[in-house]
């Protein structure tokens, strides 16, 4: 009897859906029971090849042999995983394998993983797909009972495959093309140079900005405060002299309220959570950045099986999950949720089209729970911080609106307008699930006041403030620039195509984006803000025009999208990625600018004699060799979690062996036989033994210089080019 070879994505997964098909039986690499065997991926097994598989000169970086166009891209074995692509290869060569079930994750980046793979191998026999949005038993069950064709998800194979394709060909040529004209170690890619330009941009606009000093004018009536505003409604004004005069004519004098409306208003609860509005959620209230985000919803989906697939960019349900969301309510029916889980099934669950809509569903669905019963318990604070996000906000799009009555009016005194807004709560409905949500509410409450009356209004004062510049992106507003990247275009019809697509990358790969531009010291974090670093700004300054066009980007997007619902050619878009590669290169070599070092040292790199650059990592600053064969880094400071006794900011660690010291940017210094010393006098928590395990764990989290060595190689080799 033949067998059913099973592919998952990674081991973990692998042994999950080993468990459920009853494949025990152990092999190297892959296990198998009598109808099927299960076996795995580590990710990509498989890739495209490095230039220099095409020609020998390409092992060499020199402008003059760009561009570079192979006629068609080569899959290779990723070298480090090649012992599991041959137990895969193997397996799918078996004489008694009569079919392939790809079990990859449930994405564009998952058909990738399994089709080069098999396109490698040269598998030809019938391939079904399994295409779940969550890992328990019953999502798995249901997902073998309907196993769909491969063949309906070919183009989702084509889009993935002519994306990697159009990253190799525009970063790889551009990278190689910044990187030998200015000697630098720079790097282009079609996702991550726009998604740069916006910080870049945005720092330029805070330089430019001039504040301008304006006023406002307050006062009291009957301990409630009402604000003046213009004939024209602008509640400020630039004279200062006016609001002076305003507030002086008014004060202590009797006024009439003029207008008086009352109104019954509806808020309607949040749409559920797609990964993005989830990542900006995370960073608001955690700090955490979109890629670990990412990383907790992964094992939330993927080990705990209590959260549905996050990769997603719908925020709606379709109609077959209504059945189950029964169940779903009663999983999560535990500790700080069961109220109101229980108060939603008593009272019959109501669905409207903002939480179900099966034309707002594209791959997957909305994140929300799984039926899988909760251990709390089990879930570390970052995992139960993301599931009290998910659950709270399933919960409030099951709810029944914020409902409240809210006054406005206009009081007239000598002729200048004066008015507020006050709001009585009639059902607080879905804001009474989030504890934040119910307090965010800030209007005031009116007392009792009738159209015509004669008040007082006194306290009257003119206040001074300035126009402040635009804030600084921090990870939750920069996933919602790369989202809705039109925003800022000035052309109309341009702008309504930009709002139509999904942006700058996609919600999977948008976090990965981000990281690497850390990493890669084009931008850094100064508590929750982002900056763009000297690096960053020459950088933007020096690619082309078109490669930092968000619109130009995010319309290559769109055209995926349309590949992978097969309305568009796979073949025509990555022609087309040829040409501006080719174009690309020849704005580069043409260009007149320079780059110029401005982070270098008076340090010798110890291994080319090369003056060091100091750059600022995640987690401290390190020295690194500006030579792209060369690599040499090293570690100058760590920012560790100790406090400063004298300002309480956290101090850096500078030095080797017993020579470190902690250093603070107030100007305190303290040996670290000092810092023990002091510790333990103060009975801490943190004594020697702490301080050396945290030191022993810094050293260990070297992080990538940048991608101008074999981090940029490796990155490369994984095609993480946005």
């Amino acid at each position: 009897m033949g067998k059913t070879l099973v592919l998952a994505e990674k081991p973990s997964v692998g042994k999950e859906l080993a468990k459920f098909l009853n494949c025990t039986q152990g092999g190297n690499g892959y296990l198998m029971g009598s109808k099927y065997i299960v076996t795995w991926a580590l990710g990509h097994l498989v890739t495209l090849a490095d230039p220099e598989a095409y020609d020998e000169k390409y092992k060499s970086w020199r402008i003059e042999d760009l561009p570079m166009l192979p006629k068609e891209l080569k899959l290779v074995v990723i070298k480090e995983t090649s012992k599991q692509y041959k137990v895969v290869h193997e397996l799918l060569k078996r004489a008694d394998v009569d079919e392939l079930v790809i079990a990859t994750d449930s994405g564009r980046e998952g058909e990738l993983v399994a089709r080069w793979i098999i396109q490698k191998a040269g598998f030809r026999k019938p391939i079904k797909r399994l295409w779940i949005s969550s890992q328990t038993e019953k999502a798995i069950r249901d997902g073998f009972n309907n196993l769909k064709p491969g063949k309906e998800y070919e183009n989702l194979f084509w889009a993935a495959q002519s994306r990697a394709q159009a990253d190799w060909l525009i970063g790889l040529n551009v990278t190689r093309a910044l990187t030998c004209k200015y000697n630098a170690q720079l790097s282009a890619g079609r996702v991550q140079t726009p998604t740069l330009a916006l910080i870049v941009e945005r720092e330029n606009e805070i330089k430019k900005f001039i504040p301008k000093d304006y006023w406002t004018v307050s006062g009291k009536v009957n301990d409630f405060t009402v604000h003046w505003s213009s004939k024209n409604g602008d509640s400020r004004t630039f004279d200062k002299k006016k609001a002076e005069d305003i507030a002086t004519k008014v004060n202590n004098q009797m006024g009439k309220v003029v207008e008086l409306n009352k109104a019954s208003k509806k808020e309607l609860p949040p749409l559920a959570y797609d990964l993005t509005e989830l990542q900006r959620d995370a960073n608001r209230k955690f700090g955490y950045s979109a890629k670990q985000t990412l990383n907790l919803m992964q094992r939330l989906y993927e080990n705990h099986k209590i959260l549905s697939y996050p990769r997603t960019d719908s925020r709606h349900l379709t109609t077959d999950i209504v059945p189950t969301l029964l169940d779903r309510l009663k999983s999560i029916a535990i500790g700080p949720y069961e109220k109101f889980a229980r108060s939603i099934i008593k009272g019959r669950i109501h669905t409207t089209s903002r939480l179900v809509d099966n034309s707002k569903v594209s791959d997957h669905h909305a994140i929300i729970p799984t039926e899988q019963h909760v251990d709390l318990s089990s879930l570390n604070r970052e995992e139960k911080n993301i599931y009290d996000l998910v659950v709270k906000r399933f919960l409030e799009v099951l709810s029944l609106p914020f409902e409240y009555e809210q006054t406005t009016l206009v009081i007239n005194v000598k002729g200048e307008s004066f008015s507020a807004k006050g709001k009585i709560v009639k059902s607080k409905g879905w804001k009474e699930i989030s504890s934040s949500g119910a307090n965010e509410d800030k209007d005031q409450s009116l007392p009792p006041i009738n159209k015509g009356e004669d008040v007082k209004l006194n306290s009257v004062r003119s206040v001074n403030e300035k126009t402040k510049p635009p804030a600084r992106y921090n990870e939750a507003t920069l996933l919602t620039a790369m989202e809705h990247p039109g925003k800022n275009i000035e052309d109309d019809s341009l702008r309504e195509a930009l709002d139509n697509t999904s942006g700058l990358g996609t919600p999977a790969t948008r976090a990965d984006v981000i990281e690497k531009l850390f990493n890669t010291f084009y931008m850094e974090r100064k508590g929750k803000d982002i900056h763009p670093t000297s690096k960053g700004i020459q950088l933007i300054g020096l690619v082309p025009k078109d490669l930092k066009s968000p619109d130009l980007t995010a319309k290559w997007e769109k055209q995926l999208q349309l590949i992978g619902k097969g309305k568009a050619n796979s073949m025509s878009f990555v022609k087309e990625m040829r040409e501006y590669a080719s174009k690309l290169v020849g704005n580069v070599v043409a260009s007149t600018e320079a780059y110029k070092h401005d982070n270098a040292t008076r340090v010798k790199c110890p291994d080319c004699g090369k003056n060091l650059l100091e750059v600022s990592g995640k987690r401290g600053k390190m020295l690194v060799c500006p030579d792209r064969d060369c690599g040499y880094r090293k570690g100058v400071s760590q920012m560790s979690n100790a406090r400063c006794p004298t300002c309480h900011k956290k101090m850096e660690i500078r030095g080797d062996g017993d020579n470190k010291i902690f250093v603070c940017g107030c100007g305190y210094r303290e040996k670290l036989s000092a810092f023990n010393k002091r510790r333990e006098s103060e009975k801490s928590a943190l004594n020697k033994k702490d301080v050396s395990r945290f030191l022993n764990q810094q050293n260990k989290k070297d992080e990538p210089v940048n991608s101008g060595n074999s981090a940029m190689a490796e990155a490369f080799a994984k095609l993480n080019l946005k």
